[in-house]
């Protein structure tokens, strides 16, 4: 307020009552201060407007965004934060994206309105555009993404390897006896599907195999799985494995693939990513790769406290790999 009242040439007074739309300055004068306000990004603080006249010193508030409140792998990775958080004084403030941009966008204002210290987020899907997550960084707000990296800003992340994750499930199913294995993914757009497909794609060129293209399909959810699998099931030639992008998928493709009367895993091989709590309760259980999300969600709290309190420049980019390790249950052999 310090600012727009400098540059305006009004007092810090008069500016507090036109963000205020107090009718005690003329409607010119609001406008023109509104104006300038929304011009250069200026939200008064709640936060900070709320303890204005309170002795309570304000919290130490890291903002986290979530695609999925519902998802396993992000739940847990939720916990870690908050775990890693709570542990060094911290609180957490979270809000559900919904895997939408609109969303994401009006997350990150109102983190910044709301004078949090930093924000950590896992990018929505359909996210094409990385204003709000440059508003951020420019206003000083230190920025961590895990999971869905945001390739269009250099920042700060913590991701599992999951290249190494999908090579070391397929390599799995090409040991156990599979050749035509299906790949299920999500957009390419998404860092960590390419990742996953280059897994896929190298673990079996490394053995030898050819990608079939009529095996690779844009498929993520348990839905869309059930309503694919019988096509691919009824090709000339079909698949005798399925590597899934994750569990939820790959109980779709189990479920499917037994209704159709073959068995799991002397006919079909499955496998999946993520090793939730799913996976233990379809039969047969599920193999799959681990992510570890608790130690994900750890590591993105560390990077930003420590960004935060000085122990990590800010302008350093930390990049950081979680390993997988894969679960092997019942649906392979």
């Amino acid at each position: 307020m310090k600012d727009i009242a400098r540059d305006l040439g009004v007092s810090i007074a008069t500016v507090s009552r036109a963000l205020k739309d107090s009718p005690r300055i003329s409607t010119q004068q609001k406008e023109r201060i509104q104006a300038y306000a929304r011009e250069h990004n200026f939200y008064p603080s709640v936060i900070g407007e709320a303890l204005r006249h309170s002795k309570v010193r304000p919290s130490k508030v890291i903002g986290v965004i979530v695609p999925q409140l519902t998802h396993y792998y992000f739940s847990t990775i939720l916990a870690g934060i908050e775990e890693e958080a709570r542990a060094r004084g911290y609180q957490i403030m979270v809000g559900q994206s919904e895997d939408r941009y609109d969303q994401e966008y009006n997350l990150c204002s109102n983190f910044y309105k709301n004078r949090v210290c930093g924000v950590i987020v896992s990018q929505a899907k359909d996210t094409l555009k990385y204003d709000h997550f440059q508003n951020l960084l420019d206003t000083g707000i230190p920025v961590i993404f895990y999971d869905r990296i945001c390739t269009g800003i250099e920042c700060s992340r913590v991701v599992v390897d999951d290249y190494m994750g999908a090579y070391t499930a397929v390599t799995h199913l090409i040991d156990t006896g599979c050749k035509r294995i299906a790949y299920y993914g999500t957009s390419m757009r998404l860092e960590i599907a390419k990742n996953r497909y280059n897994g896929y794609k190298d673990a079996l060129h490394k053995h030898g195999l050819e990608v079939d293209d009529t095996l690779v399909r844009l498929c993520d959810n348990r839905a869309s799985a059930e309503a694919i699998t019988p096509d691919i099931m009824d090709l000339p030639d079909p698949p005798d494995a399925f590597f899934a992008v994750n569990d939820d998928t790959a109980i779709g493709i189990l479920y499917t693939v037994k209704r159709l009367g073959f068995q799991v895993p002397d006919e079909i091989s499955i496998c999946g990513f993520t090793n939730g709590v799913r996976a233990v309760s379809c039969d047969p259980m599920l193999t799959t790769v681990e992510q570890r999300g608790h130690a994900v969600g750890q590591e993105a709290a560390d990077i930003l406290i420590g960004k935060v309190e000085g122990t990590i420049p800010m302008d350093r980019i930390e990049k950081r790999i979680v390993r997988t390790r894969l679960v092997i249950r019942g649906t392979t052999r």
